[in-house]
């Protein structure tokens, strides 16, 4: 049993990655190569890098937070004069110095000092020249989980701009594709306008011979002649249609003048399953991430009333100018405790859960459009297959009907206002044949957008 059934989960695994190997597998290797060179040009997605890297530095700088700061100091000062003892003091220090020799050398206290005897003289208390240089040591031990919150929420914020990305790229691949189709309906309206031009060549030359043999009209030459031009002017307006296709193409993917000028495109349908599971859309991704990096920003406010503890420690390196009452070293460790801040720090929280509800909010809403554009899509899909079904239909009914309008008009029977007529459903038929083709593409595309299984 067990067996089985892994079985059939390798089963539904390599039929789902079938699955999606064959949409990539419907583009064709110069559509692959436009989407790609789309993405690589596209400023929105270059704008959105540049915020990615800075997010990813902002993740960097709350990391660097805990790490000690070492600082070099440097100085060099000169006072109008030393700074010493008041006179009274002086003279006490003396007094003091010169009792301490006395009991020294065995002379009692109250017997005048002896002679020759050097005092040394009292240091001020500060020199008037005055350098240093020393090294200051500050280094965050704990900071309230403010770091550890901002460390989240920045790489929240991260996933969410890099999820935004993939939302861009997947806009692009629908446009540009739109774009490649719009040029191969060019294409093919073209193609069809040059079938319509052979039709009415043989139409000229048998109005030619019944001409000569009296069973056709200058008049019948005549309306060939404006079916010719009208033609020729739809040809033209299908080529200029081409031109500026190429010229939005060129412009959206940054593709040279030649690559594009040879493109063939093929509106063949995508075969694609409309019964697939749907997959979360990025859009919902990148929402939900956007609310975690507000839902951890707002813990980093709110933690502002924890204690923080940091370390400073100072050493000189020049001991020489140093004043009687300065250390050459010494290391502290202190905590800093924001007991009441007038309500700042709950507020700012407050308003960024405000933020993360909206975030809330519009995912809710955009879990309902997402629904409802998969419906669209689906039926879309449908009424595009059926349109083109219809429309093959169209097109051999216009054929046959042509066929037996032109018999009967090379038997007589009708006149050549009517094989124009014929003729003129046949390039309308073909015409939106096509089209339909190109709509029952789109929808494929969009049905798989829909579902958040785009996968080129």
């Amino acid at each position: 049993m067990n067996k089985a059934i892994r079985l059939l989960t390798l089963l539904f695994v390599f039929t789902f990655t079938l699955g999606n190997s064959l949409y990539a597998q419907n583009l064709s290797e110069e559509l692959q190569l436009l989407i790609t060179e789309a993405k690589a040009k596209n400023s929105t997605i270059k704008v959105n890098n540049l915020n990615m890297e800075q997010a990813s530095l902002e993740t960097k700088t709350a990391r660097n937070t805990l790490l000690p700061k070492i600082y070099l100091n440097g100085s060099y000062t000169r006072l109008n004069d030393d700074i010493t003892f008041n006179e009274d003091m002086e003279s006490l220090l003396v007094g003091t110095q010169k009792l301490l020799i006395k009991e020294a050398i065995g002379v009692p206290f109250n017997a005048p000092f002896p002679e020759g005897i050097p005092l040394t003289d009292i240091p001020p208390l500060q020199k008037k020249n005055i350098l240093k240089s020393s090294v200051d040591v500050d280094w965050i031990l704990f900071s309230g989980f403010q770091v550890s919150n901002a460390i989240k929420a920045s790489k929240h914020k991260y996933k969410s701009l890099e999820i935004t990305n993939k939302i861009e790229e997947d806009k692009i691949v629908l446009k540009t594709i739109d774009l490649y189709d719009k040029l191969g309906l060019a294409i093919k309206s073209e193609e069809v306008l040059k079938s319509m031009d052979q039709y009415l060549e043989k139409q000229d030359k048998f109005v030619s011979t019944a001409i000569k043999n009296g069973l056709a009209t200058p008049i019948d030459r005549q309306k060939l002649n404006l079916a010719k031009q009208k033609l020729a002017t739809k040809k033209l307006d299908a080529q200029n249609q081409q031109k500026l296709v190429i010229a939005v193409l060129q412009q959206y993917t940054g593709a040279s003048q030649a690559f594009l000028n040879n493109l063939q495109p093929d509106l063949l349908p995508f075969p694609i399953n409309e019964t697939m599971e749907s997959k979360k859309r990025k859009e919902i991704n990148a929402l939900e991430e956007a609310e975690l990096a507000t839902s951890y920003k707002s813990k980093m406010e709110r933690n502002n009333f924890i204690p923080k503890i940091a370390l400073k420690g100072h050493y000189e390196f020049i001991e020489d100018d140093l004043s009687l009452l300065e250390p050459k070293w010494y290391v502290g460790v202190g905590a800093k405790w924001n007991v009441f801040d007038g309500f700042v720090s709950k507020l700012k929280s407050d308003q960024t859960k405000i933020e993360g509800l909206k975030y809330r909010e519009q995912i809710n809403e955009a879990e309902e459009l997402i629904a409802l554009s998969i419906t669209m899509a689906q039926l879309s899909l449908q009424s595009a297959k059926e349109t083109s079904l219809m429309t093959q239909q169209e097109v051999d009914l216009a054929e046959a009907n042509y066929e037996l309008t032109n018999k009967q008009y090379k038997n007589g029977l009708t006149t050549v206002n009517e094989v124009l007529d014929a003729l003129t459903e046949v390039e309308k038929a073909k015409f939106d044949l096509q089209k339909s083709y190109y709509n029952e593409r789109k929808a494929a595309i969009e049905l798989l957008y829909a579902k958040g299984q785009l996968t080129f």
